[in-house]
């Protein structure tokens, strides 16, 4: 993932609706949540949650498909999972899970 992008993805979830509405979509699973059962389940009128929801699918972090009279969203795993590893790409300087961190080069110290 570059910078853009998980800017864009960053700046997209910083908002408290859109937040929610994208945990409810990563708790709904493959199957995702039609926008009715989303504006519900937030209690945010459907017009509103509908921006927000096209604010994920703008950002790349959610899908949608028209299922007759329904839309339904649907968490994109793939770009949470790219996002997360580029938030955790150089995590601890390389060192594993509960490991020591290399020490540092002199010419890296303040």
């Amino acid at each position: 993932m570059d910078m853009g992008t998980a800017i864009a993805a960053l700046r997209t979830l910083a908002q408290e609706t859109r937040l929610a509405a994208f945990r409810a979509l990563v708790e709904a699973g493959p199957p995702g949540m039609a926008a009715g059962a989303v504006a519900r389940r937030l209690r945010v009128a459907p017009a509103s949650l509908s921006f927000h929801l096209q604010a994920l699918v703008h950002a790349g972090l959610a899908a949608s498909q028209r299922q007759g009279r329904q839309v339904i969203y649907r968490a994109d795993f793939a770009a949470m999972e790219a996002l997360m590893g580029f938030l955790t790409e150089n995590c601890c300087r390389g060192a594993p899970p509960g490991g020591e961190p290399p020490p540092c080069e002199e010419d890296e110290r303040p």
